[in-house]
């Protein structure tokens, strides 16, 4: 196994190189996930401090703070309902709750024997879907509090990503399910990754006929359902600078041109076009890891955090000395949107 690259807030360099808005009063820890509203700029962070945060990202860039609320436990993920009105935030505690911005209530809605990973919305099932390290996967009915399917994960659930009826979760020991939401209660489908190590993230393709993978070792899968498009397959390196390696953290589709964006533990994130295989833009690396990212509703705005992501244990985090920042990117036609193959960037 590669030994990975180490970064830290000590090391000489920015943490905001590409000069980007920064999000004022950010979580005190870890950034675990960043969601944006499907109905409006919204942006809605987790954190290892049990803060889940929310600010309203102006036209101007500036985001204001809105509404904030604490659990004692840390909170690993985050999920928005498909009208904007709610906020779901899962993690440590073992369980899921239904934020409404409206009132600040919170209700739980969905409980696991060991802590929640990954949560997802699925609008036209109406349900929320929750991925946990007590190896099940689970579908919810807000309206009842038992969940309506459980499913038996082969493994810890590592990443998980939804669109449309696909949804695909990465467990340890590599494996990757794929579900048809059409008939939930069955695997559609099951493969090893095509990547040699650890899956660290997912990203299911806009029109859903397949999926990124990014793992811990520095590369990314592009990979078809069916096998009637396994030509279409690739794997190709990212977040490797120099002789280093650092994991894939967070993969996200753009909300219009169907390219993507990576960003990792090497600080930096790119922007992606699968169909030429090319890198479309390349941005300055930060001086600690990106754990997280995500697009606007329209993919106006790029939010990424600035922050420990965890690849090198308790050992090497201090929460106390440790910054933590959102950044927000302005994102242009011209960085991602497809090209033709002579003008991008080669990767």
């Amino acid at each position: 196994m590669a030994s990975y690259g180490a970064l830290s807030f000590g090391a000489a360099g920015n943490y905001n190189p590409n000069k980007d808005a920064e999000v004022t009063s950010p979580p005190s820890d870890g950034v675990s996930s960043l969601n944006f509203s499907p109905v409006s700029n919204h942006l809605v962070a987790t954190s290892w401090s049990g803060q889940t945060l929310c600010w309203e990202v102006q036209s101007s860039g500036q985001a204001v703070p809105k509404a904030a609320i604490q659990s004692d436990k840390p909170v690993l993920c985050s999920a928005w309902n498909a009208d904007g009105s709610a906020v779901f935030a899962g993690g440590c505690d073992n369980g899921v709750k239904m934020w409404n911005l409206a009132t600040n209530q919170q209700q739980q809605v969905a409980a696991h024997a060991e802590p929640v990973r990954h949560c997802a919305y699925v609008p036209h099932l109406s349900m929320l879907v929750t991925g946990s390290w007590d190896r099940t996967l689970k579908y919810w009915d807000l309206r009842t509090p038992n969940p309506v399917h459980t499913q038996q994960l082969p493994d810890k659930c590592y990443a998980l990503s939804t669109t449309g009826q696909l949804l695909v979760v990465g467990t340890a020991d590599r494996v990757i399910q794929v579900y048809n939401l059409q008939a939930p209660q069955q695997v559609y489908k099951q493969i090893h990754s095509p990547l040699k190590f650890q899956t660290r993230c997912l990203a299911c393709f806009p029109d859903a006929t397949g999926y990124l993978v990014g793992s811990v070792e520095g590369r990314v899968a592009v990979h078809h359902v069916e096998e009637s498009q396994k030509d279409k397959n690739f794997t190709f390196k990212c977040h490797r600078p120099e002789k280093d390696v650092f994991p894939v953290n967070s993969l996200n589709f753009h909300p219009q041109y169907g390219t993507f964006a990576s960003a990792g533990g090497d600080g930096s994130f790119s922007f992606w076009d699968k169909d030429s295989k090319q890198r479309l833009k390349a941005f300055s690396a930060a001086n600690a890891p990106i754990p997280c990212t995500a697009y606007s509703k329209d993919g106006s705005i790029f939010a990424y955090a600035v922050s420990y992501d965890w690849m090198r244990g308790a050992q090497e985090h201090n929460p106390a000395t440790a910054k933590n920042h959102i950044l927000l990117h302005p994102v242009t036609e011209a960085e991602a949107k497809s090209k033709p193959r002579s003008t991008t960037t080669r990767r």
